[in-house]
């Protein structure tokens, strides 16, 4: 799907807005010429002009491209499939991760999103797992992040 770069232009300059309105409440700090407020100021104002940029390319395009273009993919059931595994997975991660465990609900996830992909079985399960692992690996014990053990509390290290 292609949308006219006025589209996003809008949605950057509103939120470009919005954390500007927001930073205005951030209190000054007492005999410093810079505040809480400079980064997030400066990264808005980007925004907005990045968004106002944008708008105006998006409107002098408006004549050869609309507002509103499908690509090739939306009509592949494969791809449709593929994108609502995907999606799936995001719910379903969320529903089922404190009852099964990260490990286990980031395996069946990765395969899922493997086979409706056609990624051929033995390596569908070594990336799987492997993948699974380096991650958990990466979250839990590196970052210290509390990963759900689920099922599999009784085997955590």
């Amino acid at each position: 799907m292609k949308l006219n770069d006025a589209v996003f232009g809008l949605l950057l300059t509103l939120l470009g807005a919005a954390v500007l309105f927001g930073v205005q409440g951030y209190p000054k700090i007492p005999g410093q010429p810079v505040g809480p407020a400079l980064f997030p100021g400066l990264i808005a104002a980007g925004l907005c002009v990045a968004g106002v940029l944008l708008i105006a390319r998006g409107w002098r395009q408006r004549a050869q491209q609309h507002w509103l273009a499908w690509d090739d993919w939306v009509r592949s059931p494969r791809h449709v499939m593929a994108l609502a595994v995907l999606l799936g997975s995001v719910v379903f991660y969320m529903a089922a991760a404190d009852v099964l465990g990260f490990l286990l609900t980031a395996f069946l996830i990765l395969m899922a999103l493997f086979l409706v992909l056609r990624v051929r079985v033995p390596v569908a399960l070594a990336v799987a797992v492997i993948a699974t692992l380096l991650v958990h690996t990466a979250f839990y014990k590196l970052l210290k992040v509390p990963l759900p053990w689920g099922l599999l509390t009784g085997v955590s290290w």
